[in-house]
C-alpha cells in the first residue's frame, strides 16, 4: 500500500490513461478534477492514504522526457510500502513490469522500480 509524501505534480501525455493508472492500478483517491478551459488542460488532485497528494496535469503536446533516469529535474518518485515483494507481485498481476527487488546498501531496506504510462520512474521502498 502506498503511504506517504506531501505532493508532486506530474504532466502526462494521455490524461485518461494516466488517470486510470493512478486511480485503478495504484489505488489513489480522486480529491477533485477540473478542466481548465483557457489552458485546454485537466488538473486532477489525487490522495494517498495518509493525505499526501499527486497533482496530475494534462497539456496539449507536452515535450517528452529527454532520457531516463538521469535527465535534469525529477529523477523518480518513491512510495513507502509495508512489503515490497507483495506490492511488486500485485503490480505484476496487473501487467505492470517491475524491476527485480534490490537492497539499499545504506539502509538495508528492499526497493524496486516500475514506470507510469509515460515512463516516469516510480519506486517502491520498504517501510522500516
Amino acid at each position: 500500500m502506498l503511504k506517504r509524501f506531501h505532493h508532486v505534480a506530474i504532466i502526462c501525455s494521455d490524461y485518461q490513461r494516466s488517470k486510470e493508472f493512478y486511480t485503478q492500478v495504484l489505488g489513489l483517491t480522486v480529491i477533485s478534477e477540473h478542466f481548465r478551459e483557457t489552458r485546454q488542460s485537466y488538473k486532477l488532485d489525487l490522495a494517498l492514504p495518509d493525505g499526501s497528494q499527486i497533482e496530475l496535469f494534462s497539456f496539449p503536446n507536452p515535450p517528452v522526457r529527454p532520457n531516463r533516469p538521469e535527465a535534469q529535474g525529477l529523477r523518480h518518485l518513491a512510495f513507502v510500502v509495508d512489503n515490497v515483494a507483495e506490492e511488486k507481485q500485485r503490480l505484476e498481476s496487473l501487467g505492470i513490469e517491475v524491476e527485480p527487488i534490490r537492497i539499499d546498501p545504506y539502509t538495508e531496506r528492499c526497493f524496486t522500480f516500475f514506470q507510469d504510462p509515460d515512463g516516469l520512474p516510480l519506486e517502491l521502498y520498504q517501510e522500516a
